[in-house]
């Protein structure tokens, strides 16, 4: 796109050296097009805040408890000016100068894009298996767009899980004149899956971009990744109503995708050992999170990563 501007919104919370590289980064963007960054902080102690307006961005600050994943990007897209935004969070890094103007050329493949996305790439401090997890999941999307039929638009969330309805705003642009009509739900919890399933609800279509990625990868203790799982499950069934399957099938199905490939690369004992082990450990937490809306609101905010207990917002449908 040419003149105009174009915005990169992030919210942050004490981001540290990662959030100050990806502002660096997000600074280097070659576009044809005035540059914009929003953040939001709220209530960050390491100086977040001061470094990105040392860096041109415009802060909102907001309280710690107003912070809501979906409420607060409405926030900033509501902020921004431009007629197209970018969402980062404060870890993930645009891995070349390129990266911006790659996600700005995926609205080109239709007037009804409302949503372009760009892959994760692991850092390069990350273990083998994060690495791993990341390049089978994203090397397994279809690039381009993403569209439903009119036939399909009233199909169960469910039917809409996995990779055609994924979308994540940890990179990721939007059409402004899209979110006007669907904004995200204010949900604390898979806010971006719930904008991709109303946008291709409303007619609009994603489209997936491989070329434009960003650093952003996480290693995770046994009991960081149990709650990571139970946060990501009970997002799914806030969003589609899926329960994960409690059963050993299901379980030995989980174990033998993981296993498999390393096997087949020749991994050694000790990483097999580790890699089924974390597999356990995540099982366990989406199956507990898949059925969170069942336990106390105290409870919840224990398992989860993020503390919270998660309000059931699911299956809207935006007025045609």
């Amino acid at each position: 796109m040419r003149g105009g501007v174009v915005t990169v919104a992030i919210p942050v919370l004490n981001g540290g050296a990662l959030f100050a590289a990806a502002l660096a980064a997000i600074r280097t963007q070659i576009i044809d097009a005035e540059l914009e960054i929003v953040v939001s902080d709220s209530g960050s102690t390491d100086g977040s805040p001061e470094r990105a307006r040392e860096l041109g961005a415009r802060v909102i600050e907001i309280a710690r408890a107003d912070f809501n994943h979906g409420a607060t990007r409405n926030l900033l897209v509501g902020a921004a000016r431009g007629s197209h935004v970018a969402l980062l969070t404060q870890d993930a890094e645009p891995a070349d100068e390129g990266w911006l103007a790659r996600l700005l050329a995926g609205f080109g493949q239709g007037d009804d894009v409302a949503l372009v996305y760009g892959p994760y790439v692991p850092r390069p401090d990350a273990s083998p298996a994060v690495r791993r997890e990341l390049e089978r999941w994203f090397g397994s999307l279809r690039p381009g767009a993403e569209r439903l039929a009119a036939t399909e638009r009233d199909l169960p969330a469910v039917e809409l899980m996995g990779r055609r309805g994924f979308f994540s705003d940890a990179n990721a642009c939007i059409a402004r004149a899209a979110w006007e009509r669907v904004p995200f739900r204010e949900i604390a919890y898979a806010e971006d899956r719930a904008l991709a399933l109303d946008m291709l609800r409303a007619g609009y279509a994603k489209v997936y971009e491989p070329s434009a990625a960003v650093l952003h990868s996480h290693e995770y203790g046994a009991r960081q990744r149990f709650r990571r799982a139970f946060d990501e499950w009970h997002g799914l069934y806030e969003v589609y109503g899926w329960r994960e399957p409690a059963t050993a099938g299901r379980l030995i199905s989980q174990l033998r995708g993981e296993l498999g490939p390393l096997r087949r690369d020749g991994a050694g004992l000790r990483t097999l050992t580790r890699a089924g082990a974390d597999q356990l450990v995540r099982y366990g937490g989406a199956v507990l999170g898949s059925r969170g809306t069942r336990l106390p609101a105290r409870l919840q905010r224990r398992l989860s990563l993020e503390g919270r207990g998660t309000e059931l917002v699911r299956d809207r449908r935006p007025a045609p």
